[in-house]
């Protein structure tokens, strides 16, 4: 993760937490969907914002929210390492987790130009150069 995305990333993640602590739940998910958008590219950032969000939706005692959660959770894994994360989705259980969305005016400058199909491409490249590299070591 670039430095500036990384920077924008982690203001939000600062603004949820200290929203969690203060117990203002509905403003520190907000946060954290700002975060999603931001971070959904890259592993530790994505699983980190769905981490947070499963703790809100705990302290709501929100259980479409846990659950839609616990599948997030489950999915960034696979997500990942295809390189398939919507553009602009914020993460939360009241939307479909492939939905592409509009990205907030004043998130595009700190997300960049972004292609989901150059990270698949770039995703299925390095699987099959990898598939490759172990096939010819053990071949």
């Amino acid at each position: 993760m670039r430095n500036d995305k990384k920077a924008a990333f982690k203001r939000e993640m600062a603004a949820a937490r200290a929203a969690f602590r203060a117990c203002e739940y509905a403003n520190a998910f907000r946060r954290l969907e700002r975060a999603h958008v931001l971070g959904q590219r890259w592993f530790t950032t994505h699983l980190s914002s769905h981490w947070w969000m499963l703790r809100v939706a705990l302290k709501r005692r929100d259980r479409r929210e846990l659950f839609g959660q616990v599948q997030r959770l489950i999915a960034v894994v696979p997500g990942y390492g295809l390189g398939w994360v919507p553009k602009g989705n914020t993460g939360g259980a009241n939307v479909h987790p492939l939905k592409p969305m509009a990205i907030p005016d004043d998130l595009r400058a700190d997300l960049g130009r972004y292609s989901v199909t150059l990270d698949v491409a770039g995703r299925v490249l390095f699987w099959m150069i990898l598939a490759t590299g172990v096939w010819l070591i053990l071949s």
